[in-house]
């Protein structure tokens, strides 16, 4: 019997092996929108169109099921179709959903219009409170939605736990792993349904491309619903996207493990220096012990700090750069109150980290540089 391949070499080797007929180790991009048919107008390989059937497509959603554990997978044009999709699949008028209080804010933002236009009602919860889960549970509850570790504060919620609540209220779990990635945190093997990531992030990893996807653990009517949701509506990933996202997937595992051990140090010693630090990673954190059960070989590469002055320490940064996103090899500070706009409910006081690749010394003393 073959022993299974560790999922750090399917990465690597992007579920391919070699071209047969060139040799190549590169797997191609497939540009063709459409393919012919044969002498007998039969489908060749079962291909006529690129917005389902694209070979570079389906090369990088074969790559992500077998990263997280799963039964199938979509890739998305962006991380928000993708997360959109799933709750106008799964929810019609007059059903519930039970959703993070602490999360991405343009979720939350676009979820408060949702609700009001398609009359489905929603409790935003603690989800790393059990009992508060529990209590927000109805009769007409059909998703339970979970970010963790959640933007920006980094809860993290017991998948398992939250799983067995849905499932006995006849709901369906789905998990935004983005932060975590399948190299710390594989959610269908701990109960969910559904792995949601903003692909742009960690998956792609070098800032260049945009792309969401979905992982589900088993096909059923649920996940058909999805796949029909992206066929007539278009947001398909092209293909050039998708190899992109393939190769950043190549090196997932080096760059998410050198990025969580540096975030923890980065975590370690600005607390050291009295600066006041959000990441699961630290013993103080309050979901550390959840995070050391349901994290395997790290705690993700991103934190906040809590300052007096967050501009004006932003503005004597050299190594970190003031930008939005995260997840790239580049370090990235941003002010979430200040991009959140009117209204933010993220304290001034925070900044958001996302740990690149660069030096660790050189990452904390541009940190302790601008703190003194």
């Amino acid at each position: 019997m073959t022993k299974p391949l560790h999922p750090e070499t399917l990465a690597a080797k992007a579920g391919y092996d070699r071209d047969r007929e060139t040799g190549a180790v590169v797997p191609p991009i497939h540009l063709s929108t459409t393919y012919a048919r044969d002498d007998a107008y039969q489908l060749i390989g079962g291909r006529d169109y690129t917005r389902d059937k694209n070979p570079t497509v389906l090369s990088a959603e074969r790559l992500l099921c077998e990263l997280e554990g799963g039964a199938a997978a979509l890739v998305n044009a962006s991380g928000m179709t993708a997360a959109t999709s799933v709750f106008r699949a799964w929810l019609r008028p007059g059903d519930h959903a039970v959703v993070p209080r602490v999360g991405y804010f343009a979720i939350r933002n676009w979820l408060q219009k949702f609700s009001a236009d398609w009359n489905v009602e929603l409790d935003f919860v603690d989800t790393t409170d059990l009992a508060a889960v529990a209590a927000a549970l109805r009769p007409t509850t059909k998703l339970v939605w979970v970010e963790t570790p959640a933007n920006l504060t980094w809860d993290v919620t017991d998948i398992a736990a939250v799983a067995d609540l849905a499932h006995r209220a006849g709901a369906r779990l789905a998990v935004d792993s983005t932060c975590a990635t399948p190299v710390h945190t594989k959610p269908l093997e701990l109960g969910a349904d559904l792995v949601m990531h903003a692909a742009t992030k960690y998956l792609n990893g070098h800032s260049d491309v945009l792309a969401g996807a979905l992982v589900t653990r088993v096909r059923d009517e649920a996940w058909a619903e999805l796949e029909y949701i992206r066929h007539v509506e278009g947001a398909c990933l092209g293909p050039v996207e998708a190899w992109l996202l393939q190769r950043g997937m190549r090196t997932l595992f080096a760059r998410v493990e050198r990025q969580s051990k540096s975030a923890l140090s980065l975590a370690q010693r600005l607390t050291e220096r009295g600066v006041t630090v959000d990441y699961p990673g630290l013993p103080h954190h309050p979901h550390h012990a959840v995070a050391v059960k349901q994290m395997r070989g790290g705690f993700g590469g991103m934190l906040s700090i809590r300052v007096a002055q967050p501009i004006e320490l932003v503005k004597k940064l050299r190594v970190w750069m003031p930008a939005t996103s995260l997840g790239g090899v580049e370090s990235l500070i941003e002010h979430r109150h200040t991009a959140e706009g009117a209204g933010s409910p993220t304290p001034f006081e925070l900044l958001r980290l996302s740990v690149g690749l660069e030096h660790e010394d050189d990452l904390f003393d541009d940190l302790a540089s601008a703190l003194s």
